[in-house]
């Protein structure tokens, strides 16, 4: 049993839009250290999940707390780092450096007339130097690969120094090169800096080695404790409702006329 105050606390949790049913009955905890996934179909109910736990939408039904608190009282916003879908795909005439986009994480914790001091400076830079970006602060954002944009945008939300990071679909846009590296430069703040990372993502078949727990959305929640055991193309074709063929390095393997 977990004593420990989780990060997250959501019971109960349903999300109902023009009478449609997004969400129904979410219960789960998440605590400090964790690396989680979260996978399911589109219109499954994934980013609405992730926009409650922001705080950007409110639940038709049931309870949330961050810290410990109920979400209508959390004010401690700068703790918890966010990087939306298609936060890589930059208008190339955007007018902005790569320190300049890593700068507004840090405004965003103090406030745009808070003045910018030598730590914020230091913060800033660190957070490119984690990120492999720093050596491109100077770069016009537009001018950038997918990757690098990607880490631009996860460098801005390391600006505000959160416990907790949350992205959505971060690898949008983004080759198979830059994702390995991606999940690489993940598994290394989850284990290093102790950040707890939530992400939603595609990409089954390489989430595995490192999360500790993988959640399924579809309208409902499944908690998967042991990852590299419960992924089988069964789970899946009962989560995405089709014949399911995953494709993993993992050592496990499926059996049955569908095969893998």
């Amino acid at each position: 049993m977990n004593f420990k105050i989780p990060i997250f606390d959501v019971k109960n949790l349903s999300f109902a839009l023009r009478e449609n049913t997004i969400l129904s009955n979410i219960s789960l905890e998440i605590f400090h250290g964790e690396y989680i996934a979260i996978i399911g179909p589109n219109g499954g109910g994934k980013t609405t999940l992730i926009r409650m736990l922001l705080g950007l939408e409110k639940p038709t039904s049931g309870e949330l707390k961050l810290f410990g608190k109920r979400i209508s009282k959390f004010k401690e916003w700068h703790k918890i780092g966010f990087v939306p879908q298609r936060a890589s795909l930059v208008d190339e005439n955007f007018p902005a450096t790569v320190q300049d986009i890593v700068k507004m994480g840090r405004i965003a914790k103090y406030g745009i007339f808070a003045g910018f001091s030598k730590k914020d400076t230091q913060v800033v830079e660190d957070a490119m130097r984690k990120m492999d970006i720093l050596h491109l602060k100077g770069k016009m954002v537009g001018t950038l690969s997918g990757g690098q944009r990607q880490r631009t945008m996860i460098a801005r939300a390391l600006a505000s120094s959160p416990e907790v990071l949350i992205l959505d679909e971060p690898n949008t846009g983004v080759d198979m090169i830059s994702q390995r590296r991606f999940y690489k430069l993940l598994s290394k703040l989850n284990k290093e800096e102790k950040i707890t990372i939530i992400f939603i993502t595609h990409d089954i078949g390489v989430i595995a080695d490192d999360i500790t727990r993988l959640f399924t959305i579809n309208q409902k929640a499944t908690i998967c404790n042991n990852p590299k055991e419960t992924l089988s193309c069964e789970d899946m074709s009962i989560l995405y409702g089709i014949d399911a063929h995953l494709i993993s390095n993992h050592k496990h393997n499926c059996s049955g006329e569908n095969g893998c």
